[in-house]
Formats: structure tokens, sequence, C-alpha cells
């Protein structure tokens, strides 16, 4: 064989190998997401604070110590070193401990119960009872629970009676969002960000408790997401009154906000979509057809925030938000959007065996690979502009693994389970 012909022979065998690594249920896509999974947990050990609450995680790993600690990354990473525990990576016991000592200690308020929203580095208490925060400290109890660490039953007793306590409404089948500290004055904003990692975090409690009222919760919170969605060309409205009605000009003056931007935030769009099926599927095991209607929901969501921001300006990558009729507004590409859009193409190919599902896991593998991986210091970039140029506006450094970490696992797991105990239990697809 000719040198030039060996050559163009050998391209093409590399460049289908590297194919492979993107596509879905290969074993090279398997062993990608393996090696970056290992990278994430390596990248996250210097995460706790003496008194256990978490650090924010700079470019490299290294603890921001200038930065407040706050508990929902504190909770993110006590998950996180649950599933650890589960996979066998070193150091994955002492890492959810310490994670867990923040949460029973300095981050606990003894006094009015509860958690505080954090600590500043100078230790002062940050004020305010966030229901995002309280409903992470679930997440993170549920998963420790699982992975056997000395304190979590406790903690997640406390957590789960706290929150149906304060949190959750039960005429209204919603949570509320913000009380003050002392929880004698609730704010009058009601957001569906918090009620999101709620529907997971009550996933996660009756998965691990056995307690189906938390589910059933779960759904009741989904039926009204699914209603202002449909109602709304499967964008979703992010930002409500007290009597929940949506405030659809909320923030347009601040549209970049981390936790309430302007307008649709396409990522919820696809985290509601992985949430809806998993839902679906752990509520209807037997009933297809039940299960199939909402199964259509999380399609019809995924499908809108994919053809509205993916793509959007002419590069690849996931605008963070757009107006009420598509168009982007905020186009920096975070990197919980990409995660969040590998898992739910994962769940609902794995659901539905449609191709095209499978066509977009493996766009957003390669795009994963090729602009958002940091190859040299670990993890994941966490912000990007339009023309994927690493920036830090929204989201500077890296401040925790809970989103990325989650995306090396959902697409090899049941999709009608929590990760933790999916992981635990071994429940993979192939």
């Amino acid at each position: 064989m000719k040198p030039a012909k060996r050559m163009k022979k050998e391209r093409k065998k590399k460049m289908e190998e590297s194919n492979k690594k993107y596509q879905i249920d290969t074993e090279e896509n398997r062993k990608f997401l393996e090696e970056i999974r290992e990278g994430l947990l390596s990248f996250g050990h210097k995460f706790p604070s003496p008194g256990g609450s978490s650090y924010y995680l700079g470019d490299d790993g290294t603890p921001w110590t200038d930065r407040n600690r706050e508990t929902w990354i504190t909770s993110r990473m006590v998950h996180v070193y649950s599933l650890g525990c589960f996979l066998g990576h070193p150091g994955s016991e002492a890492l959810a401990d310490a994670g867990l000592k923040g949460l029973k200690g300095e981050l606990h308020d003894e006094k009015n119960g509860g958690w505080y929203a954090g600590l500043t580095s100078d230790g002062e208490i940050l004020p305010n009872k966030q229901c995002y925060a309280h409903a992470f400290v679930i997440l993170a109890a549920s998963s420790a629970v699982l992975a056997g660490r000395p304190g979590a039953q406790e903690l997640l007793e406390d957590a789960l009676k706290l929150y149906d306590l304060r949190f959750w409404n039960e005429e209204e089948g919603l949570s509320c969002d913000t009380w003050n500290t002392e929880f004698t004055v609730l704010d009058d904003y009601r957001g569906l960000n918090a009620n999101m990692h709620t529907v997971e975090a009550f996933l996660a409690a009756s998965d691990v408790t056995g307690d189906e009222k938390y589910r059933v919760r779960a759904g009741r919170i989904i039926d009204h997401v699914v209603g202002w969605a449909s109602r709304n060309g499967w964008r979703i409205p992010e930002h409500f009154t007290k009597e929940w009605v949506a405030d659809l000009e909320c923030n347009k003056d601040q549209p970049d906000d981390q936790f309430k931007p302007y307008g649709a935030t396409p990522g919820h769009g696809i985290e509601w979509a992985r949430l809806i099926a998993q839902w679906a599927l752990s509520t209807y095991p037997e009933e297809k057809e039940a299960a199939s209607r909402y199964i259509e929901v999380s399609e019809n969501l995924f499908r809108r925030a994919v053809n509205d921001a993916w793509n959007a300006d002419g590069a690849p990558g996931i605008v963070y938000t757009t107006d009420w009729s598509g168009r982007p507004v905020v186009h920096d590409r975070m990197h919980w959007t990409l995660a969040e859009a590998i898992n739910t193409s994962a769940v609902l190919y794995h659901v539905t065996g449609k191709q095209e599902y499978a066509d977009d896991y493996a766009q957003f593998m390669k795009y994963l690979d090729e602009m958002v991986l940091d190859h040299v210091n670990g993890s994941w970039f966490h912000q990007l502009d339009r023309n994927n140029q690493l920036i830090g506006t929204v989201w500077p450094g890296k401040s925790d693994i809970y989103h990325a970490l989650q995306a090396t696992l959902i697409p090899c797991y049941d999709a009608g389970l929590s990760i933790a105990p999916a992981v635990k239990g071994g429940k993979k697809l192939v």
C-alpha cells in the first residue's frame, strides 16, 4: 500500500474511532464518560473547609477561600462523593463525611431550625432560608444514607421534617421560595427553579425511604409545570407572584441573573424534561399509556428548548436564555445546560428508541469534548460566551462538580431511578 493511501486509511480509522466515543451506548463512549468522571471526582477533592462547608472551587480546583461557603454547594458535594463511594473513587467516604460535618454543624441553624444560605469567608451567617438550598440538603442526605455515612439518616429525617413544615404547601401542591433567617417572614416571590430541585429531591427521598408521599408530591408539582408550559409554547415560565401568577417580565433589566434570569431558560426546559420522564417511569411502571403521556411532554419540552437554544446564533452551544418568542437574550453558554442536554437526550433515546435523540447526544458529547471540557486544569468550563470563549461574568471558576458528574452517569443507568440508588444497585442499561 502506498504511504499516502495508508495515511488516508489510518486517518479515516481514527476519525471513526473518535466518532464512536460520542455515540451513545458504545464501549468507546462509556470509556470516555468514565475518564471524565474520574477526572471530575479528583478535581473536587479540595472542597471541604475546616468546618465542612464547601469552598467555591477555582479554575484548577484550588479553593477560593475569600468567597462565601454556601449550603447548596456543600450539599451537592456530599451527593457527588456519596456517588463516589459507590463508584470506588478513593477518598470519597472521607469527603462525603466532611461535607456532612458542615451540614450538621456550621451551616445548620440550631436556634431557628433549617440551614443558613451559607457563611461568609469570615464565618458570618448569610441571611435567609432558601427552598433551593433545603432541597439540596434532602438530596445530599438521601445519597449519604445509601452510602452508609454516619449521621446521614438523622440529617435526612431532619431535612424532610423541616421542609414539610416550612416550604411545602399541601393545598397548592407547590413549594414557596425564601424565608427570613428566623422563619417569621415569607418572601412573596415564588419560583420554579426551587420547585424543580424539589422534584429531584422528592424523587430521591422516595426512592431511598420508600415513602411514596414524596413521589406523589413531585407529580403535583409536575402537573402544574406541564400546564404552564403547554399554554406557553412549551417555554416554561420561571418566576411567579405569591398567588402563582406568572411574572414574565421579572428581571428584564438584569437578564443574566444566576438564579432568576429573565425569560425562558432552555436548560431548565431540558432538565424538567428528564425529571418528568423519571417521575412518569417510576410512577407508572406497568401503565405504559399513562407514562407515555408524560414522556410526550418531556419530548415537547426538550425539542422546544433545543430548537430555540442550540446553535441559535451560528455557533454551537446552548444559549442561557431566550425571550418568549424563542429569540436569544443571553447568548452565553453555561456548563450545566450542556450537562442536562446530555442527560435528557440519553434518557429520551433509551425510553423512545428514536434516533434523533441519539444524534443529539452525539453532537452534545462532541461539543463537550471540543469546547467545554478543560483538558488542562480539569472539570468543565462553567461559562463560555457566544463565540465559545471563556468568561466568568455569571459563573467564574468551577463552583462544584454536580451537574457534570451526573452527566457521566445518567446516560448509563435506569432512567426511572434517582441516580444514587441506580448507581448503588448497579442498574446499568448496557
